[in-house]
């Protein structure tokens, strides 16, 4: 009897030592991926302008080994446009460059555009912030000023391409910040104004459709962590998006202000 259960117990070792190794593995990846996140989620408790230097850097240096072409549609603005992945397979034919990053605010972006939007002369400029500005855990900023930080932008990179089109894509519900929704909607409802009054700022309700039959933000479009996207909400920003970006290029195509080629 007695070697009976020593036979078990010396069976039994190795399997809960691969269950130990498994887990220990799982914590490791875990980790990982949290230290890889760390910077984005971090950035939510900064407005410091500088924050992202190193992102803008990395940006330069890889642009020394493989320097977009001019006159491609720039995407720009925070980790939603950062992670979308499928971005240059979702936008064809038109030929894209993704410079989303980090947890980005408007005015960050706006004191980046000189080195992250000039350099390539953009046929049509998308952008996607605000989402961070009112949700930052420190220094949250009010609707009135996100539109006035947005205003900044425009004018910023509309200094020497007077005429290129500017699609700011709505600020999104999300679960993990159902609480800022109600001045996230402030935004997107001036904005929209703003985008009736100028016409070569476009404005792309990517909002409402991502609202259940509640007026809540809808789960099957997000991750996990109930603030960024996933796969089917990407997809249902290409089939809103990518349409006014085709119709913004043929508006400024046809304007007597068209500057030339475009690439397509």
């Amino acid at each position: 009897m007695v070697e009976s259960t020593e036979y078990i117990e010396n069976t039994a070792t190795p399997f809960y030592r691969r269950k130990w190794m498994l887990a220990l593995i799982a914590l490791g990846l875990l980790l990982v991926a949290a230290y890889k996140a760390l910077p984005y989620y971090f950035s939510y408790l900064t407005s410091d302008v500088q924050f992202f230097e190193k992102e803008i850097a990395a940006f330069e240096e890889a642009d020394k080994q493989n320097q977009p072409k001019p006159g491609r549609v720039l995407f720009t603005g925070s980790s939603s446009i950062r992670f979308w992945d499928s971005l240059q397979t979702d936008m064809r034919p038109l030929k894209v460059i993704n410079r989303g990053f980090g947890g980005s605010m408007i005015h960050q972006v706006t004191y980046y555009a000189d080195r992250i939007i000039a350099p390539y002369q953009p046929s049509a400029i998308v952008m996607y912030a605000g989402d961070n500005d009112i949700g930052n855990l420190i220094t949250p900023r009010s609707a009135e000023q996100v539109v006035i930080d947005f205003d900044a932008f425009v004018k910023k990179v509309r200094t020497d391409n007077t005429d290129v089109p500017i699609i700011y894509i709505a600020i999104k519900p999300s679960t993990r910040r159902i609480k800022q929704w109600p001045e996230m909607k402030k935004v997107n409802n001036l904005i929209a104004a703003r985008a009736k009054a100028d016409a070569f700022t476009y404005f792309v309700d990517i909002a409402t459709p991502m609202l259940n039959d509640d007026g809540k933000a809808n789960d099957e479009y997000l991750l996990w962590d109930g603030l960024h996207m996933n796969e089917k909400g990407y997809a249902l920003w290409t089939s809103l998006i990518r349409p006014v970006v085709v119709r913004a290029l043929e508006e400024r195509e046809k304007s007597s202000h068209s500057p030339g080629d475009k690439e397509l």
